[in-house]
């Protein structure tokens, strides 16, 4: 595989899928929007958008597999597979909030080679490829420097059901908070990962994730100099549901608040 043929023809599919989002928010109907679980929503922009990046991928790389948010191929590949959301960030989109992006990672094996996330209303492109360095919109990125949690950003999203879980994250964001310069809850984890490789936010943490949510930005993160981990310090993020990401010299600490109070049963 030319991972850099590759890397710059998705690139190109993620930024034509973006402009059928960004072209269909314009006269967008909150009718059309139907739900799939507890404050999880999906309407006909996620599945038309999945569409395109499916067919173009499966141009891009016919070898590969899928696996898909919302269920246009279930196809998988024996070394390749592309691991994409349409649309990371929907309830964002559907109120015409501006985070929101379409992300696209290719796993080889059971490693993130390549990731793309593209978000639409800035049209800033994040892409990485293994050993190739991280960018935005061809501009080299990298984590922040920042050493000391008390002056960092920190990012983290919630899991769309809460349920059982509510107290036990809730007492990790007071126990972080009084740590930390601050939080943001900015509604897309693939975003959140990219501006944690652009030194926008120091670090990031989140339960309850999907492999499509996390797969494009992960290998950003690693690329720019961040490290990546599930909350027990592990390789278990991609299918794991759980991931801290940042620039490194926070990760411990950040690792120790999400160990005092564990989330997972």
């Amino acid at each position: 595989m030319d991972i850099i043929r590759v890397l710059e023809e998705t690139i190109d599919v993620a930024r034509r899928a973006g402009a059928f989002i960004r072209k269909e928010r314009q006269h967008f109907d909150l009718a059309k929007v139907e739900l799939k679980g507890t404050n999880d929503m999906v309407s006909y922009v996620d599945k038309q958008a999945e569409q395109i990046l499916v067919e173009r991928l499966s141009e891009i790389l016919p070898e590969a597999g899928f696996i898909t948010e919302e269920g246009t191929s279930t196809v998988k590949g024996e070394v390749y597979n592309w691991i994409i959301d349409p649309l990371d960030g929907t309830t964002n989109f559907i109120h015409d909030l501006p985070f929101y992006a379409v992300s696209i990672g290719l796993q080889q094996n059971e490693e993130i080679v390549l990731g793309v996330v593209y978000e639409i209303t800035r049209s800033e492109c994040f892409y990485a490829a293994k050993g190739k360095g991280a960018f935005c919109n061809e501009t080299p990125i990298q984590v922040s420097t920042a050493a000391d949690l008390s002056t960092c950003l920190v990012a983290t999203g919630f899991p769309y059901d809460m349920g059982d879980y509510t107290d036990a994250y809730m007492a990790i964001l007071k126990d972080l908070t009084e740590r930390s310069h601050g939080f943001r809850r900015l509604g897309s984890a693939a975003l959140d990962l990219c501006y944690v490789a652009a030194g926008r936010v120091d670090g990031y943490f989140q339960h309850n994730l999907k492999p499509y949510d996390v797969a494009g930005g992960l290998i950003i993160v690693q690329e720019a100099g961040g490290i990546v981990s599930d909350f027990g310090g592990g390789d278990n993020y991609i299918f794991g549901g759980e991931m801290i990401a940042t620039n490194g010299k926070i990760h411990e600490e950040l690792l120790a608040g999400t160990k005092r109070i564990r989330i997972l049963p």
